[in-house]
């Protein structure tokens, strides 16, 4: 078996264009989707905090 880590100081190579543009659009698919599950759900830490405040009060 062929030690992985002896091309770890080798130089990087060209990714081929549709490879590349797969990868960019899945991440930015995943950014959207943590970002609308951002908007769209609670901080828990904000309820907790604000709850316990207007318990105080």
């Amino acid at each position: 078996m062929e030690n992985p880590f002896k091309h770890i100081n080798q130089p990087l190579k060209e990714v081929p264009p549709e490879l590349k543009a797969k990868v960019m659009n899945d991440i930015a698919m995943a950014k959207l989707l943590m970002d609308l599950a951002t908007l769209f759900s609670y901080n828990i830490g904000n309820v907790i905090e604000s709850v316990i405040k207007s318990r105080e009060k």
